[in-house]
């Protein structure tokens, strides 16, 4: 599965920006065609997109949010994105499996779709678009989209939310999508982002959509193996080698019961450290 700690949002109607991500060690940098830009702008910011997208130079990856389909833009963006080496389209307000298959038969084969889960409506239909199969890689949760039409009030710690957290992870992870929390919107505040990030990786997700450079550095901390949670897993993976072990599914480690599925947890945790080194 792809390492996807970051996911930034940069408006593609703003070239400083576009340059700036360049330089940015985000896992994924997202181009936003869509609720960043006005519409008497999404024309110029597609073709942006598109010039920006040709020319490469993106350290990692790079994904374009597109204008839903049924929207005035939503078939010209994917017409545009055809021909791209893009490694994400990041669909606004999927709401039931028929839009992945839509959007897979605009797509480039190479290029994969990341829905955004914003809507009353996706929480319903949550499990079937989780099972809508290729070209889907990813769900993302839309908090503040969400949020809004669900009429939830202010809540620090995301009371509100908490359920569609598990909910989207539960969808992910049962079929093997990567699972990506939203936005956090106050830009100077980086105690409570390290909060709700660490929040969101105690609920299973595998990163966080960002919507300004100052937060890749606290998604990536809280949403890397720290080196506690390493060394514990290399622990765990000698005492299983140890002949003493051989044939046994449970064994004690450093005063505590492991058992094979935790031997299982471990491998899968070094090889995420591995991937984010």
């Amino acid at each position: 599965m792809d390492l996807v700690r970051s996911l930034l949002f940069l408006p593609a109607s703003n070239a400083r920006a576009i340059e700036k991500a360049r330089t940015l060690d985000a896992d994924v940098v997202v181009l936003d065609l869509e609720d960043a830009v006005a519409p008497e702008a999404k024309a110029d910011a597609r073709r942006a997109a598109v010039e920006a997208v040709r020319a490469g130079g993106f350290p990692h990856r790079i994904a374009i949010r597109v204008n839903a389909l049924g929207t005035d833009w939503g078939e010209d963006d994917l017409g545009a994105l055809t021909d791209l080496p893009l490694d994400y389209v990041v669909a606004p307000k999927v709401e039931e499996p028929g839009i992945v298959d839509a959007y897979g038969a605009r797509m480039a084969e190479s290029t994969r779709l990341i829905a955004m889960i914003e809507t009353p409506q996706a929480l319903m239909t949550l499990p079937a678009i989780a099972a809508a199969g290729q070209p889907l890689a990813g769900l993302m949760l839309g908090v503040n989209d969400l949020a809004k039409a669900l009429g939830t009030g202010a809540s620090p710690d995301r009371e509100p939310l908490k359920p569609w957290l598990a909910a989207t992870v539960a969808a992910a992870r049962a079929h093997g999508l990567f699972a990506i929390d939203g936005v956090f919107n106050r830009l100077d505040d980086p105690d409570d982002l390290a909060a709700e990030c660490a929040q969101g990786r105690l609920y299973g997700f595998h990163g966080k959509s960002l919507i300004h450079p100052n937060q890749i550095v606290g998604a990536h901390a809280a949403f890397s193996p720290t080196a506690a949670e390493i060394a514990e897993a290399e622990a765990i993976l000698a005492a299983f080698r140890a002949p003493e072990a051989e044939g046994r599914g449970a064994i004690r480690v450093g005063g505590a019961m492991v058992e094979r599925l935790h031997l299982d947890q471990a491998r899968a945790l070094l090889d995420r450290a591995a991937a984010c080194r």
